[in-house]
C-alpha cells in the first residue's frame, strides 16, 4: 500500500533511511521534517511495515510549481517503481507539473528512465588557473539562504528553486561538509578547498571577469590556492565552450511540457 506518512511513522521511516543511506538518524529528520515537510514525504506499507520512502520536495521552475524527488529508498524495484508512481500522481492532485531528480547510482537513473523521467539539467565542468591578485575584492559567508534564492533569480532565473527555508536546509548541509560562499555586486560562488584547489559547485557571475575576481578573491582568502575547478550549467554563458560536459539531474512531466533546454538544476540535498 502506498500512502503519505503518518506522524506514527516517523520511528519507522528514519530507521529505514539510516539503514538504506547510512546517514545519521538527525540528518534524516532534518531531511524528513524541515526539507520535505512530514505531508510530503510518501511510503510504502508491506505486511504492516515501512518497506519505502521518497520525499517530494517542492520547487519552482519558471514560474510553474513541481516536486524534487530526494531520498527514494527500500527493498524491491517494483516497490519503488509503485512509490513514485504514487507520488507522481498525488503530486499532480497538488498542482505539481513536473518532478525533478538527481539519480545517486546507475540503478536508481535507469528506474527513473523507466518511469518517464528523461535526462536534464547537464553541467560543464572546466579547470582553471587562478591568477593572484591581491584587489579582487568579495565577501565571505555572509550569504543567506534567502539571498541566496534572489542570487540566482538574478543571474539565472531560469533555475529550480526551493523556497528560502528549504534552501536554509541545504546551505546548513553545505556549509557541514566545509563549502565557503563568495559574494559581491557581480556574482557570487559556492566552493570547497581541497589541498590547492577550489571546487566551485555553482558559480554565477555577470561576465566570465566578474567570475575570475571572485575566484581570485578566493585564492586570497586560501592562500595556498593556485587553481580551480568549476562545475557550471551546461547552458551557463559563463567560460562558453569549455569544459567537459557531465549529466546531472532527470525531469518527469505529470502535466504540460516546456522547454528545459537552457534550465539549471544545482544545490539540491543531493545523495
Amino acid at each position: 500500500m502506498y500512502r503519505l506518512m503518518q506522524p506514527s511513522d516517523k520511528a519507522a521511516v528514519l530507521a529505514l533511511w539510516q539503514r538504506e543511506r547510512g546517514e545519521s538518524e538527525e540528518f534524516a529528520a532534518n531531511a524528513v521534517e524541515r526539507f520535505a515537510g512530514q505531508q510530503n514525504v510518501y511510503v510504502a506499507e508491506e505486511n504492516d511495515a515501512i518497506a519505502a520512502v521518497a520525499l517530494a520536495v517542492p520547487v519552482t521552475l519558471q514560474g510553474r510549481q513541481g516536486s524534487y524527488l530526494y531520498g527514494l529508498c527500500g527493498q524491491g524495484s517494483l516497490i519503488l517503481a509503485g512509490l513514485l508512481d504514487y507520488l507522481c500522481a498525488q503530486q499532480k492532485l497538488r498542482g505539481a507539473g513536473f518532478t525533478v531528480a538527481v539519480p545517486a547510482t546507475p540503478e536508481q537513473a535507469a528506474l527513473l528512465q523507466d518511469k518517464g523521467f528523461a535526462r536534464a539539467f547537464a553541467l560543464r565542468c572546466l579547470p582553471r588557473e587562478v591568477a593572484r591578485n591581491l584587489w579582487s575584492q568579495a565577501e565571505f559567508d555572509s550569504v543567506t539562504a534567502k539571498k541566496l534564492c534572489e542570487l540566482r533569480e538574478k543571474f539565472w532565473p531560469d533555475t529550480v528553486q526551493f523556497s528560502p527555508e528549504r534552501m536554509a536546509v541545504v546551505l546548513g548541509d553545505l556549509y557541514s561538509r566545509g563549502a565557503t560562499i563568495v559574494a559581491n555586486e557581480r556574482g557570487y560562488g559556492v566552493y570547497f578547498r581541497k589541498e590547492d584547489t577550489l571546487y566551485f559547485v555553482e558559480l554565477m557571475a555577470e561576465d566570465d571577469r566578474a567570475a575570475e575576481v571572485l575566484m581570485e578573491a578566493a585564492r586570497e582568502k586560501e592562500v595556498i590556492v593556485e587553481k580551480a575547478v568549476i562545475t557550471v550549467g551546461a547552458a551557463q554563458s559563463l567560460f562558453l565552450g569549455e569544459g567537459t560536459r557531465q549529466e546531472y539531474g532527470m525531469i518527469r512531466f505529470d502535466g504540460e511540457p516546456f522547454d528545459v533546454s537552457e534550465s539549471y538544476m544545482r544545490l539540491m540535498l543531493e545523495g
